[in-house]
Parts: structure tokens; C-alpha cells; sequence
């Protein structure tokens, strides 16, 4: 018999970072709850926020679709922003094409992606110049990875 399965949809808005971050947050509650361990809620949590945060500032908004079992929890992050040129070029730490309108507020340094593959098991990426990105993370409730 299949466990249940907890799925939460969010939708991300574009540039409002009054509430940036609230699905992230709701998902890091969720987790908790359910006893998940703390090293395991925060490489989850770090690994969406900065997603999130990606889809706000780059992106146009998007959405985050959530999908929690006994193993792990799946993430997907999409948006229908300009895509992303270079993906190696972005992955490399403080690469970053925020205006510095972003960056005055303290986001946009160039660590989101390469913050995304560090605290994730399997980090995907699907993107298209002019046609959004859409990011898949991974994490494992038995994975040892530490940060």
C-alpha cells in the first residue's frame, strides 16, 4: 500500500518581495511536522527559497509545485521568465544578472543556482532562452549530505 503523498501548489509573484519566500517557508513548517530531520529541512528549505527567489526576480513569477512522501520531498519551480543563456555560466558562484536595483536590496548576488546544487541530491534544470526556466530539486529524508 502506497503512503499518502502531501502536494501544495503555490504561485510565486513577479518583484514582490513582501511575501518572496512564504512557500518555502509554508514547505520548511510542513517538514518539521512531520518530524523530517533539521539538516534535511534546511537543505530543502535553502534549495526552494533560493529557487523562489530566482523566479521573483528573473522570472516574471511563476509556480511552485510540491510534492512531499515518505522518502523525499520533489520540488518544481517554473517560470515563464527570459530563461537563462548560459546555465554553466550561471552556475558558477556570484555570476548574477540582477539589475542593481535587486541587488540594493541585498538580493542577486550570484549564489542562487550554485546554492540550489549544493543542497540538493538531484538539481535539474530545464531552461530556454525567451521561454522560461523550470527547476526540478530533489532531497532525501536519508541522505547524508551535510552543509
Amino acid at each position: 500500500m502506497k503512503k499518502a503523498v502531501i502536494v501544495r501548489d503555490y504561485t510565486i509573484p513577479a518583484n514582490d518581495f513582501t511575501i518572496a519566500g512564504e512557500a518555502s517557508s509554508n514547505v520548511r513548517k510542513i517538514l518539521t511536522q512531520l518530524g523530517v530531520s533539521p539538516n534535511v529541512v534546511k537543505r530543502a528549505s535553502i534549495a526552494m527559497y533560493e529557487a523562489e527567489i530566482n523566479a521573483v526576480i528573473h522570472g516574471k513569477g511563476g509556480n511552485a509545485h510540491v510534492e512531499i512522501d515518505e522518502n523525499k520531498i520533489y520540488i518544481v519551480i517554473s517560470d515563464e521568465g527570459p530563461g537563462i543563456a548560459d546555465l554553466e555560466l550561471a552556475m558558477q558562484e556570484g555570476y548574477s544578472t540582477a539589475p542593481d536595483s535587486i541587488r540594493e536590496m541585498g538580493f542577486g548576488a550570484g549564489m542562487g543556482l550554485s546554492n540550489m546544487k549544493k543542497h540538493a541530491d538531484i538539481l535539474d534544470i530545464d531552461t530556454e532562452v525567451n521561454r522560461g526556466t523550470t527547476v526540478h530539486i530533489t532531497v532525501y529524508f536519508n541522505s547524508d549530505k551535510k552543509i
